[in-house]
């Protein structure tokens, strides 16, 4: 081999090597970009596995007052999640709660009262603990204009009045005569209801003068009545527990109905509603 020769031979080694690692490179690129591609891919399954779409009825059983503001928040979850329709049975909280002790089935219940409440836990009905989402204040409803001058509790013991009142085994019922208890009075109704709307529409008839109600009702019936409060339903404040049901037929999305009750966005319908904060 000659002198130049062997310098040529020299010289281009490295561009050989160059080259090579080039090639190398290229390849290495290739296989990560491969890598990161089937990752994100993996990832975005994940994504998407973790968070299933959601079908099908969701079966509500919930305290007639809850009637404006679930019924509201029905429609979101609906609007939320298309393909889930959200029915409601409406009612005296002893009602419902003895209908899923008796087997209705139900997704989840929402009643006026913790006792109430605790006729379905106590059957091992539920799952896991109620949570209370809201509370509610009694308030007196009138006749529009307030004919009667009923200015406060006691004024619902005048002779003539024709007052109504939530049987005692319903949850607004169980407070109205715990604020007379309270203050020491004396009440007899031309009738006991079944549930707070039913005492609530006697008045809006005219068939009854007075009742002793939910702010959230008085509230919801607009100018068809008059709103009183009184001071000694500060002592007879109702929680509002919600539960998932054991048996529930739809319970993903019924965990998600619930999730909404209870998030920032159901909190602010319930509260504009009248409802107060847990």
């Amino acid at each position: 081999m000659t002198t130049r020769t062997a310098r040529r031979t020299h010289r281009t080694r490295p561009l050989q090597v160059v080259a090579v690692g080039g090639a190398a490179l290229l390849a290495l690129s290739a296989c990560s970009s491969s890598d990161d591609s089937g990752s994100d891919s993996t990832r975005s399954d994940s994504s998407a596995s973790s968070s299933p779409k959601l079908s099908g009825t969701v079966t509500v059983f919930a305290a007639a007052s809850l009637k404006e503001s679930f019924t509201a928040l029905g429609k979101e979850f609906e609007k939320d999640h298309p393909g889930t329709k959200v029915t409601f049975s409406f009612g005296g909280s002893d009602t419902l709660a003895a209908s899923i002790t008796g087997g209705a089935p139900a997704d989840v219940f929402a009643a006026a009262s913790p006792k109430t409440m605790a006729i379905v836990t106590d059957e091992h009905d539920a799952v896991g603990t109620p949570s209370t989402f809201v509370r509610n204040q009694l308030e007196i409803a009138t006749l529009p204009g307030n004919p009667d001058k009923v200015a406060s509790l006691k004024d619902l013991t005048k002779s003539g009045l024709k007052v109504v009142l939530c049987d005692k085994t319903v949850p607004c019922g169980a407070a109205a005569q715990k604020a007379l208890d309270a203050s020491g009075l004396d009440l007899t109704p031309v009738s006991y209801e079944q549930d707070v709307k039913s005492a609530l529409t006697k008045v809006e008839l005219k068939e009854a003068d007075a009742a002793v109600v939910y702010k959230t009702d008085v509230k919801a019936a607009g100018d068809k009545v008059e709103g009183v409060e009184f001071p000694e339903s500060a002592k007879a404040i109702n929680d509002y527990p919600i539960t998932l049901l054991k048996d529930a037929p739809n319970a993903a999305a019924a965990k998600a109905f619930i999730e909404l009750v209870q998030s920032a966005e159901g909190q602010k319908v319930l509260t504009a509603a009248g409802f107060l904060q847990p």
